[in-house]
């Protein structure tokens, strides 16, 4: 009893999800990665026929009951399992036919490919990000040095241009120049990102969500449809309430701009929270984490800046300064936390994911 325990300890504790299957081929134990693969709990699962769980069931089936008369493990790649939530995911999975009791039973591990190739890419642009975030602060330092000097000569000419009593045009022209000044350091300030330290509180996400709509409620006197989907189960998280709201209204005025831009008849912009479990994030697995998801209906982000979004200066707008989903993205790595975004004409998700420490 107490060796049945602790296999059953180390089952659920792996990264790779896991499945048995009894001589019927249904369900008879799921591990919780499994569980949080299909966003169900094995409760749910037990009973249910191995066909019901894939995309091309009568294919999956005729290569279980393959392995399980000759005995042999078999590996499939690319096969659509369906989830209760999010959709098909692709995955790679190996079956592997066993004898327990006298009966036979198939063992089947399987690996997320999306997943994978979402931390890849991850890992990827973090590594960019962070040379690029390098780059940025020595560059912004080296530039506030001249423009202190450049407001610094301004100033003073403008008040001896006062004291001299001499045309009102010169002194504007001081003014244009002092002004000019200001809006370039206010500029480089937020490419260096915030000068205060973080406090980390105990928050309820839908703290920070609720802030944001409110504000975005205010602001658009009912141009947009806001639609609220939360879940009230989700657990408080350790985070900094004003940079999460910064963070979240970034992202959320980029979709509210998109909207306006693109003139759409019913434009919608939805804020929906869930808890995912087994999540890897920056290389860094969480048992725990809450997921934030602001959708719009807008035309999509442009391919040709989807991949450099987050960076600085990169906007699909020709009015915008391209630092909103920047200070965004600095702001959630701060939490160990990390933003994905997934975009077509007509459906953009803009994912935020947040750790939930125990």
């Amino acid at each position: 009893m107490v060796s049945q325990k602790i296999h059953h300890f180390l089952i659920d504790n792996l990264n790779t999800a896991v499945l048995l299957l009894d001589e019927h081929l249904t369900v008879e134990y799921a591990n919780a990665a499994f569980e949080a693969l299909l966003q169900v709990s094995s409760s749910r699962l037990q009973g249910l026929p191995a066909s019901a769980l894939f995309r091309d069931g009568d294919n999956v089936l005729s290569s279980i009951e393959a392995s399980l008369a000759s005995g042999r493990p078999y590996t499939r790649r690319h096969e659509f399992l369906d989830t209760y939530s999010a959709g098909p995911i692709k995955v790679d999975y190996s079956g592997i036919p066993i004898e327990l009791d006298g009966e036979k039973k198939l063992l089947m591990e399987l690996q997320p490919i999306d997943r994978f190739l979402k931390i890849n890419r991850e890992e990827a642009m973090l590594s960019v990000q962070d040379t690029s975030k390098t780059l940025i602060r020595g560059l912004a330092h080296e530039i506030k040095n001249p423009l202190g000097g450049i407001r610094g000569a301004a100033q003073l000419l403008d008040d001896e241009i006062a004291e001299q009593s001499l045309d009102s045009e010169t002194r504007e022209l001081c003014q244009i120049i002092m002004t000019e000044t200001d809006r370039l350091r206010n500029l480089v300030d937020r490419l260096l990102g915030p000068n205060q330290v973080p406090t980390y509180t105990q928050i309820s996400i839908h703290e920070v969500t609720e802030r944001v709509v409110v504000l975005m409620q205010a602001e658009l006197q009912g141009q947009i449809e806001i639609i609220r989907d939360y879940d009230p189960s989700i657990p408080p998280i350790e985070g900094d309430a004003e940079q999460l709201i910064q963070a979240v209204l970034n992202v959320a005025r980029n979709a509210m701009q998109a909207l306006i831009d693109c003139e759409q008849k019913q434009p919608k912009i939805t804020f929906r929270t869930r808890v995912s479990r087994s999540f890897t994030i920056a290389g860094q697995r969480h048992k725990m984490i809450c997921k934030i998801e602001i959708i719009d209906n807008g035309p999509g982000v442009s391919e040709e800046i989807k991949e450099q979004i987050f960076f600085p200066m990169i906007s699909g707008r020709k009015q915008g300064t391209g630092l909103g989903l920047t200070i965004a993205q600095n702001a959630v790595n701060g939490h160990q936390g990390t933003i994905e975004c997934d975009s077509r004409p007509g459906d953009t998700c803009f994912s935020i994911y947040l750790p939930i420490k125990a």
